[in-house]
């Protein structure tokens, strides 16, 4: 099973075939990230295909503590990584595996690569956050909606009336200002997000736009996945992490 993971699999899980289709919709939060996996479920289930979504903290073993953690704004960076590896782990055992070889389509709302680079904007090297979480599958598609901080930042505050204290890396001290530290967060984690597209083969979506226009060329990108006749792509190799000897600014 490790060409189908990004390093180690988890202890116990088969190793048979999963017929299913996993798709990953990436992006920060204002994006239109999970608009979009609402409106391609809908699209999906319309064409007669089996959905199951997931995301992040959707876990019922620890998503709960997850969210406490996170109120009391003193949560560790490395026990955030690993909290967060848990429910991931959870859910890949217990819903994303079983979903697949039901052959049902998963469409995740964010994966592993949000966590990886919040990890590494937060100190970790980027070879510790790819084994940390390294048991993760291979999607079929990743789709990457790109959009700038300054548009991300509208949209939060025309959303919430506020920006999120997390959102915002207000927990790395980089302004006592929360809209600087907001757009100087966001921006790193673009970066970190602009390596990630090539080194993982992201597929890029602009998402500065109109929903609809996002929506056409998400569905373009994902209607080859359901020809006739079905190839699996092959599986990449895990990208290697340049820069891993020295750790992202925090």
């Amino acid at each position: 099973m490790r060409d189908r993971t990004y390093g180690t699999p988890l202890p116990g899980v088969s190793d048979d075939p999963l017929p299913g289709t996993l798709i990953v919709i990436e992006g920060a939060d204002g994006s239109g990230r999970t608009t979009e996996v609402a409106r391609l479920k809908e699209a999906l289930e319309i064409e007669g295909h089996a959905i199951v979504d997931t995301g992040l903290r959707r876990s019922t073993l620890v998503s709960e503590r997850i969210d406490l953690a996170k109120r009391g704004h003193t949560l560790a960076s490395t026990t955030m990584a690993l909290l967060y590896a848990t429910d991931f782990a959870d859910q890949l055992e217990n819903k994303i595996i079983p979903a697949l070889a039901a052959g049902s389509t998963v469409l995740a709302d964010r994966y592993i690569y949000t966590l990886t680079a919040r990890a590494v904007v937060r100190g970790a090297s980027r070879q510790w956050a790819q084994q940390l979480y390294g048991f993760a599958l291979r999607p079929d598609l990743t789709i990457f909606l790109d959009a700038r901080p300054e548009i991300l930042m509208h949209r939060a505050i025309s959303k919430y009336g506020s920006l999120d204290y997390w959102e915002s890396g207000m927990d790395l001290s980089i302004s006592p200002d929360r809209f600087e530290s907001f757009l100087e967060y966001q921006a790193r984690l673009r970066r970190e997000f602009a390596w990630m597209t090539e080194a993982y083969r992201f597929s890029t979506v602009d998402a500065n736009r109109h929903p609809d226009q996002v929506h056409a060329d998400v569905w373009k990108l994902v209607l080859p996945l359901y020809a006739t006749t079905k190839r699996r792509r092959r599986p990449l190799a895990p990208p290697t992490a340049r820069g891993d000897s020295t750790t992202a600014s925090a």
